[in-house]
């Protein structure tokens, strides 16, 4: 068995001082919800084992922030920032998480943008949580996380709608239930 989280970055300035898309930051919301979603995992096992970011700075601050709300209840994982997830497409993402084979995580966790990470959530379910597909449905919205489970021993066999899709939760969702 395999987990897959997919894990949307937080909510962003709408300009990064630069002007390059790739700077921008997390706003105060961001950073807030960031920390929010990190202590959902910290609490929720199984664990990420493997971090997968995208090198963009808003990508980076909320793994970050993440990470940090969830150590307190989760081991450190092994953390990569990989170029490639910036603007990746579905294809281009399932490709990344078969490479996952050479380490060999049983949880890996990818931190990444969409529209990618939305349409891989959406062609990666094949079975799984109505509820939770219906609300991941029209958006992955910004912190918002998709769990899958794979019925696999190697990541090689990742392929489209053979994911179940466990849980979808975001900072929204949490507010809206008295749990979590």
């Amino acid at each position: 068995m395999r987990r897959l989280l997919l894990l949307r970055h937080a909510k962003t300035e709408t300009d990064a001082p630069s002007g390059q898309d790739q700077d921008r930051r997390l706003d105060d919301r961001g950073r807030s919800d960031a920390a929010e979603i990190g202590g959902w995992i910290g609490r929720h096992p199984p664990f990420p084992d493997h971090v997968l970011v995208s090198p963009a700075v808003r990508a980076h601050q909320t793994w970050e922030i993440a990470r940090d709300a969830m150590t307190p209840l989760a081991p450190p994982p092994e953390v990569e920032l990989l170029p490639e997830l910036y603007g990746a497409d579905p294809v281009q993402l399932l490709q990344i998480i078969r490479h996952a084979c050479v380490t060999d995580p049983h949880q890996l966790l990818l931190v990444g943008h969409n529209p990618g990470m939305h349409e891989l959530a959406m062609t990666l379910t094949g079975s799984g949580d109505a509820a939770a597909r219906k609300a991941l449905e029209d958006n992955l919205p910004t912190s918002g996380l998709a769990i899958f489970d794979f019925a696999i021993s190697d990541w090689n066999d990742v392929a489209f709608r053979r994911g179940k899709l466990m849980m979808f939760v975001s900072p929204k969702l949490l507010k809206q239930t008295s749990g979590d």
